[in-house]
């Protein structure tokens, strides 16, 4: 397999004063084009408004940074408008029309993550708009338009022209947009930095996953997630996904080291990874990160909504579950070596605290 897996940076697509758009593309990054997972950034400055749209992908969105104010539309259901902030993941399946506005003066950031099989490219999104100069609007003819929304040729004029902005607009100030409904968020949010902890491992490091259970909609979109999070200088096991998913990897905070072996004990990938890095580790293949001494936050999609890990080191770790003569004949070595190896990390479960 010899595809370039090093990690890489988002490229702006479009935005100017209120925000901007960027995306990973799949020529830079092979493994999303080969693994049908697109990957993308939303921005959006003080008064920036994401216009109406739907998306030929189901997504995951997470936000990076901020707080906002968001639109979502279920097929056949009625609009739900929830305030979003940091730490907040959200499932989008396919066929929701969602908005995204931001009135603070701190910038919103949302990270998007998704499944690409169904999309019209591998590897990228490719969105609708509902209005704008690239809207669905104006390609229907006046005729169509008219009859469709039963509304005059003046009123076609305005709904088709009067919106100039592409993809992102800057509102006024005074402008009015719906308030948030705390009810709403219920089943369509959760925030990964206040959930339960999945795994909590002291100076070393803990881990939330997104599935079915804590929110429902991840079955419709068909990912699960995660958000790992690494004491400095802590390491994550070595491990992979058992299941045949791919993990998806952008790294929310810090830095660190990362190593990736895949077939034949080959290292396929030995590299630095910081915040804004997206990389994808191939079906099967054994990845493991150590932090740098300030910590190391990523957060992950798995192409499975309940996915199931393999973790090769830590007291869960598949070495542990092999008998004593197994290990000695496998791998060639005297009783006392096994007995030492066995001993070693047997309270410790996926992420190991620095060295003393």
């Amino acid at each position: 397999m010899d595809l370039d897996l090093s990690p890489k940076l988002a490229k702006k697509l479009y935005g100017e004063n209120a925000g901007s758009y960027h995306a990973w593309c799949p020529d830079e990054l092979p493994m999303l084009r080969q693994g049908n997972i697109g990957a993308a950034k939303l921005a959006l400055e003080k008064d920036g408004f994401a216009l109406p749209r739907y998306s030929d992908s189901a997504k995951v969105a997470y936000v990076l940074q901020g707080t906002g104010i968001a639109g979502i539309v279920l097929p056949e259901s009625e609009e739900k408008v929830i305030s979003i902030k940091k730490g907040d993941a959200l499932a989008l399946p396919f066929g929701v029309i969602t908005w995204c506005y931001n009135k603070e003066d701190t910038e919103l950031v949302v990270l998007f993550l998704g499944d690409t099989s169904k999309g019209h490219k591998a590897g990228e999104f490719t969105d609708f708009f509902l209005t704008g100069p690239n809207g669905i609007f104006t390609g229907f003819t006046t005729e169509f338009v008219k009859r469709a929304w039963d509304v005059d040729d003046a009123t076609v004029k305005s709904l088709v022209g009067n919106q100039t902005g592409k993809g992102i607009v800057k509102l006024d100030a005074n402008v009015k947009m719906p308030e948030p409904k705390a009810e709403h968020r219920t089943g369509m949010v959760l925030n990964c930095e206040e959930a339960p902890l999945d795994v909590d491992i002291k100076d070393a490091g803990n881990v939330v996953v997104l599935n079915t259970k804590n929110l429902p909609l991840v079955g419709q979109v068909g990912l699960g997630a995660d958000l790992v999070r690494l004491e400095g200088n802590a390491m994550c096991s070595p491990g992979f996904s058992c299941d045949s998913a791919l993990q998806v990897t952008y790294i929310v905070r810090g830095s660190g080291r990362l190593q990736v072996v895949g077939v034949d004990g080959k290292r396929v990938l030995e590299t630095i990874v910081k915040a804004g890095n997206l990389l994808i580790v191939p079906r099967f293949f054994v990845v493991s990160k150590i932090a740098d001494p300030d910590g190391l936050s990523w957060f992950s999609i798995i192409t499975t909504p309940n996915p199931i890990f393999t973790h090769l080191a830590g007291s869960i770790g598949a070495w542990k579950a092999l008998s004593p003569e197994v290990l000695q004949a496998s791998f060639n070595v005297d009783a006392e070596t096994e007995k030492v190896f066995r001993s070693k990390r047997t309270n410790d479960a996926i992420f190991f605290p620095p060295p003393k």
